[in-house]
């Protein structure tokens, strides 16, 4: 699970270098919430400076396979002041998935 959490971190750090431009600021939280592990990475985007992801590329979907090994879910997309969010949560008390990819 540490693994999986640290690959969903390094895609989104990944899409925000990417995407966002280069005068964007990242917030990272990673946070226990009961039985939950939740991972939030929101950049601040920048105007004019950075490409929109149009569509799920891989890496959304890579994370969004790797928290489900734990029972969790990655949502992803804009904020309200333009910049972009990935939001994540693994269940701490799940097993992967027997036959899933490894992290």
């Amino acid at each position: 699970m540490q693994l999986a959490a640290y690959r969903i971190v390094q895609e989104a750090l990944t899409n925000t270098l990417k995407h966002a431009g280069p005068h964007t600021t990242v917030q990272l939280a990673v946070s226990i919430d009961g039985n939950r592990l939740r991972i939030l990475v929101r950049d601040s985007g920048c105007p004019g400076g950075g490409t929109t992801p149009g569509h799920d590329g891989h890496g959304l979907i890579g994370m969004r396979e790797r928290a489900a090994l734990y029972g969790g879910t990655v949502t992803a997309g804009p904020t309200s002041d333009g910049g972009w969010a990935v939001r994540a949560e693994l269940d701490l008390t799940s097993l992967p998935h027997p036959g899933g990819k490894p992290a």
